[in-house]
């Protein structure tokens, strides 16, 4: 149960604290350098941009979500810049919610805010943004968040309107929204804790003033709302199912986002003569991928894992502050975020040399064994567990075989058993799009239990990681770690592995590694 809240309280929310830097400033302030600088300037340029490609999409999703919900208001926010150091941010990226269902990405603004408002027909949808200042105030240039001398040309109301092709208001009148708050409005309470509780405390307030009426008299009392939030849950869960299967742009996209990550990994085989010279040879391959990230894209969709040597044991592995050494094999997990926020999700096992040793060969061929089998199992009508399954089957059998299981390949696939998993403790795949693990809020029944349907784009990543200090793996095995990770398409016939274009078949590797470096 939530707190109580007192009828007579109407003050507002706090605005977040301001970070100071006064004791350090040397923004002037003198009448004379205000009344100059606010003169002189050209006449900013009101062209409207035409709708974006993505704008039609995002209209069909915002009509799916309100069919969903008649009668309630539905508030997804952008969510604002989060603090890395004393005055300085994180760089901008906007909850994948408001992404979706506005179509904006990489240049959406910090504090944006999406509401549905309940209508007698469905909703009227409006984006609400701080507009840009205007040159005659000092939040032009004294604003290092939001003035356009520190970060930039912002959009006009207009153009935002036109560019995503949705009805834009101006920030200041989001108080009206607060105002009409009731039990009836939902949240997407994670994407921006500040507006959640301006909406809490509305809530409370608004049903406070409810019960006041209606009660006839002047005098204070108490209401309690459920604190639980379960509605607001339950929004979210279905703002993230609504991205289960994607529409012919999310598609476009992702084949974007795979394409410049193919070519982010060559650009890392090309650099591995430096690389392997460096005592945190991981860093440059790092550095390398990266770059190709942000010149092909608007950034990696996740830490890249450049797990070199025993590190590829290591699932996780970002802090890439190892040697890439050679005769030893280094794992590849990158993805590049295109603009839309889309990203890819890819895995490679290199050998640094151009060339796998006999063990290093055998355990990377099982992995590919098992992902082939997996993608076999991956079609329409399938259950979504169905495909982790497939995996485990080869990588059941293939670590009996090597004298690694207490038990058969058999008896270890039963459910009370699985030692098999030692060597594999995570999930064969997970959906892909706007988040690398996307859809996560989404019913078991729909994801793990659910049904595989056209237009899903989800991983096949078996792998097998044998710990250096793991005494239950022969010697020749231990400090070997593999993963081969792909994205798939869910088509009308079957799979299209989108990252097909990247060699995955050792022999594949070890050719595609000779050309590149020549």
């Amino acid at each position: 149960m939530g707190g109580m809240a007192d009828s007579t309280d109407t003050a507002p929310a706090p605005a977040p604290a301001a970070r100071t830097n006064e004791n350090r400033s040397t923004t002037p302030g003198s009448q004379g350098f205000k009344e100059y600088i606010s003169s002189g300037w050209a006449a900013r340029s009101e062209e409207l941009p035409p709708a974006r490609e993505q704008a039609p999409f995002a209209a069909a999703r915002r009509d799916r979500i309100s069919r969903l919900y008649p009668g309630h208001r539905l508030i997804v926010p952008a969510g604002r810049l989060k603090q890395r150091a004393n005055d300085t941010d994180y760089a901008f990226r906007a909850h994948s919610a408001f992404a979706h269902l506005t179509g904006w990405g990489s240049d959406s603004e910090p504090g944006a805010v999406l509401v549905f408002e309940p209508t007698t027909t469905g909703h009227d949808v409006t984006v609400y943004f701080r507009e840009r200042a205007g040159r005659d105030s000092d939040e032009f240039y004294a604003n290092s968040e939001i003035g356009e001398f520190w970060i930039g040309p912002r959009p006009s109301i207009a153009q935002v309107a036109s560019d995503l092709a949705l009805p834009v208001r101006g920030i200041d009148d989001f108080a009206a929204v607060l105002r009409r708050v009731d039990s009836e409005t939902l949240l997407v309470r994670e994407a921006d804790p500040f507006l959640t509780g301006q909406v809490d405390d509305a809530r409370l307030r608004n049903a406070a003033e409810k019960m006041l009426t209606a009660n006839g008299t002047d005098a204070p009392f108490s209401v309690e709302i459920n604190g639980d939030h379960d509605a607001d849950a339950t929004f979210v869960r279905d703002l993230s199912e609504l991205r289960l299967v994607k529409d012919a742009y999310e598609i476009g996209q992702m084949r974007l986002a795979v394409a410049a990550t193919a070519r982010g990994f060559e650009d890392v085989i090309r650099d591995l003569p430096r690389s392997s010279t460096h005592e945190r040879g991981e860093r440059l391959v790092e550095g390398v991928f990266n770059t190709r990230a942000r010149a092909d894209g608007n950034t990696v969709g996740y830490d890249t894992i450049a797990a070199s040597g025993p590190h590829a044991c290591i699932l996780h592995w970002t802090r890439n502050d190892g040697p890439v050494l050679p005769g030893d094999v280094m794992l590849l997990d990158a993805g590049i975020e295109v603009d839309s926020y889309y990203t890819a999700d890819i895995t490679r096992t290199l050998p640094i040399t151009g060339t796998f040793s006999e063990v290093q060969r055998r355990v990377y061929d099982a992995v590919r064994e098992a992902a082939d089998a997996a993608f076999l199992v991956a079609r329409p009508g399938a259950i979504f567990r169905d495909v982790h399954a497939a995996a485990m089957t080869v990588i059941a059998r293939h670590t009996a075989a090597w004298g690694m299981l207490p038990v058969t390949a058999e008896e270890a696939l039963k459910p009370e058993n699985g030692q098999h998993r030692r060597y594999m403790v995570h999930g064969t795949s997970h959906h892909l799009g706007l988040d690398v693990h996307d859809c996560a809020q989404a019913r078991r029944d729909m994801y793990m239990d659910g049904v595989i349907e056209p237009g899903m784009v989800f991983t096949i990543e078996p792998g097998l990681y044998f710990q250096p200090d793991d005494l239950t793996v022969p010697a020749e095995y231990r400090g070997i770690g593999v993963r081969i990770e792909d994205d798939i398409l869910i088509t009308e016939t079957g799979a299209e592995n989108l990252s097909a274009g990247i060699p995955r078949e050792s022999a594949a590797v070890e050719a595609w590694m000779a050309e590149l470096r020549g």
